[in-house]
């Protein structure tokens, strides 16, 4: 192959890689919603009394935002907000773990599972608490934690296997 295939290639890669992490977050939040729902009542509580207002850092970021614009969002563009930029922390993940695992094998370790724990490790555990778009990580009880991590495990497993498919469908080993 030649570098202008090489450089399409790896562009198809990352596109699709985008759209796998769509489907890879939107199964993440389903796992983590049922977690959370069925984890104990205590622990909930103790997780919204910590989050900054109340919210989750997705929607804490998406208030940020519009305050800094001078926007204040009603509840529905409130919730459109959060969505997107839970959206693109997944996509964009995706897109780059799409690019790059052709390269870096190691990136696929755990079938995406550690990529996933790498991602929760980084954003949920140190880049919003640092960011203030959670509280610390030592402030939340262990049920949030854990949660966090098999969503992410999830997240990982559900973008890799995505990607596996495609490759089958597409002819790629």
């Amino acid at each position: 192959m030649n570098s202008a295939n090489d450089e399409s290639n790896v562009v198809v890669d990352a596109l699709i890689g985008a759209a796998a992490g769509a489907a890879a977050v939107w199964v993440m939040g389903r796992v983590d919603w049922f977690n959370f729902k069925h984890e104990d009542p205590e622990a909930r509580r103790r997780t919204q009394a910590v989050r900054p207002g109340g919210m989750d850092p997705a929607h804490v970021l998406a208030d940020k935002a519009a305050s800094a614009l001078g926007k204040d969002l009603e509840p529905k563009e409130m919730s459109a907000a959060a969505l997107s930029i839970h959206y693109s922390l997944g996509v964009l993940p995706g897109a780059i773990y799409g690019a790059l695992r052709a390269q870096t094998p190691e990136l696929t370790a755990g079938r995406g599972t550690l990529f996933g724990l790498g991602l929760f490790l980084l954003q949920d555990e140190g880049l919003n608490a640092v960011t203030g778009l959670s509280a610390k990580p030592q402030d939340y009880p262990w049920q949030a934690h854990a949660r966090g991590f098999v969503a992410h495990a999830v997240y990982g497993l559900v973008l890799d296997s995505a990607l596996r498919l495609t490759d089958g469908l597409r002819g790629k080993d």
